[in-house]
């Protein structure tokens, strides 16, 4: 949400700027330098990206328009859906909870949580460990390498995509400078001709590089750091994941476990613990 107002508000900055100098939109209006900035753009991208990638980048595009779902609420439902599966894990057992982890679409604790069910990622985060701990063999220690393994490999893929639309941005003041050359090329084709003429394409060929200096800094540089930020609130997301089951398969209680996953959330978003306590005295019971 907060992207699209910006959005809006650099536009309208601009071009009310730009009308109180009586100036004439219709100038800035260049489909061609349009095609050449955003064509040569495109094109740089799929040279220098597999295709993963650049459905990758699509994806943070649209995820940056729908803004973080790393709120307050969000990690409420968490800490409950974290506290139902331990408190499950005491009550029934390790046995019982590698059938429920084994397949968690059909779990009773699971199926209360849609939203985690979807996360695909974290699902198999979580399950995957807590499935290596039932499995034995491998203590506390290993298994929280091996998390940390797991989140950097996840951090690096996220974070491939904001460095392609990065180099895409950074080439986009270059592109409107070949924009602009080319305008000055037709320009010089045309001189003999009338003033209007000459004056109405070098104003084509200055609309270039403007072009390619707004869409850098006004657009897709602050999205590109919008998705680096999105990127890193998934990180803390499952760096409070790895806290709250490190917890629970160092034996620690439940509510323990649950309680450092809480100090793992970032302070912007974090629930008091008393919040937290009134979340998890509510939620559903587990069969």
């Amino acid at each position: 949400m907060f992207v699209i107002i910006g959005i809006l508000v650099v536009i309208g900055s601009i071009v009310g700027g730009y009308l109180l100098e009586h100036g004439n939109l219709l100038v800035l209006f260049q489909p061609a330098e349009l095609v050449i900035i955003g064509g040569a753009a495109l094109g740089t991208l799929f040279i220098a990206n597999p295709l993963h990638i650049i459905v990758s980048v699509t994806k943070g595009l649209l995820g940056v328009m729908k803004g973080s779902r790393y709120s307050k609420a969000f990690y409420l439902e968490q800490l409950k859906l974290l506290n139902d599966v331990f408190v499950y894990a005491r009550k029934h057992g390790a046995a019982k909870l590698e059938a429920d982890i084994d397949e968690p679409e059909k779990s009773p604790v699971f199926q209360n949580y849609p939203k985690f069910l979807a996360d695909r990622h974290a699902l198999d985060f979580f399950c995957d460990t807590v499935r290596m701990s039932i499995s034995g063999g491998i203590g506390p220690f290993e298994l929280d390498q091996l998390m940390e393994l797991d989140m950097d490999v996840q951090h690096q893929e996220e974070s491939t995509p904001i460095a392609s639309l990065t180099t895409v941005a950074d080439a986009l003041p270059g592109l409107g400078i070949v924009a602009a050359v080319l305008g000055v090329v037709i320009t010089m084709g045309a001189l003999g001709g009338p003033p209007e003429e000459i004056g109405h394409k070098v104003a084509a060929a200055l609309v270039g590089t403007f072009l390619g200096i707004l869409l850098c800094y006004g657009f897709l540089g602050p999205i590109a750091s919008a998705m680096s930020k999105q990127a890193d609130d998934r990180r803390d997301y499952m760096q409070f994941l790895r806290l709250g089951v490190l917890g629970f398969l160092k034996g620690m209680a439940p509510s323990l476990s649950v309680e450092f996953a809480r100090r793992g959330i970032p302070n912007h978003v974090r629930p008091s613990f008393k919040e937290a306590e009134s979340a998890i005295k509510g939620a559903p019971k587990t069969a």
